[in-house]
């Protein structure tokens, strides 16, 4: 149903002008003829007016049904919606996590080439300690970004099956494209990267060796 339909759907039927009710004619019952006719006169009256007030009935019945499709269609839209808004909740979600995960990840590793360079230079002779603490710091960013992006792609299947079955049982449109979240392939790189960090720090292999 298109949006000009569903504001064509306010148009109510106009107020039925109000008619009283045909009154009852004075019967002469000593004519049993002429009384024949003029009760099947009044009958008639009546019989029309019964016809007018159920024609208006019918109006506003078919007007009533109007308004609960209107109503349904504009359910099943916002129930699609909500599909999205969750869907970009979870990216909202995920991006929190790389954030966090980002810094982790860099100040540790800045700790370690800190220390790193200090020892080689000779300013220091122990960097035992910081050196691990860095590497922990890079591990922890790693293991949150891990189960951040599991979570997000448990969360994010879940969702696209139920979307798929109120779909398929016509509760939703589903018209609206539901993509791959390009927060979580940019996570995945960003684990990568996380990765190859910490082989560099503790095999001193990789391009950040």
């Amino acid at each position: 149903m298109t949006q000009d339909a569903l504001m064509s759907l306010s148009e109510r039927p106009q107020r039925l002008p109000e008619t009283p009710v045909p009154s009852i004619p004075a019967i002469d019952e000593t004519k049993p003829d002429v009384a024949s006719v003029q009760y099947s006169r009044f009958r008639t009256k009546l019989s029309t007016h019964r016809t007018g007030l159920s024609e208006h009935r019918t109006s506003l019945s078919e007007y009533r049904t109007d308004l609960s499709t209107g109503r349904t269609e504009m359910s099943m839209r916002r129930t699609g919606m909500s599909f999205q808004r969750t869907r970009m909740s979870a990216d909202r979600t995920l991006m929190s996590v790389i954030r966090t995960s980002l810094s982790l990840i860099s100040f540790g590793f800045t700790i370690y080439q800190v220390f790193e360079k200090l020892r080689e230079a000779g300013s220091i002779t122990h960097a035992g300690a910081p050196r691990n603490f860095g590497i922990a710091l890079v591990l922890l960013g790693i293991a949150m970004l891990g189960g951040g992006i599991i979570y997000h792609v448990q969360f994010m299947t879940g969702l696209r099956q139920e979307r798929a079955n109120m779909k398929g049982g016509g509760l939703i449109h589903g018209e609206s494209g539901f993509p791959i979240s390009i927060t979580l392939i940019t996570a995945g790189i960003l684990l990568l990267i996380g990765i190859l960090a910490v082989l560099s720090m503790v095999f001193d292999i990789g391009p950040f060796g």
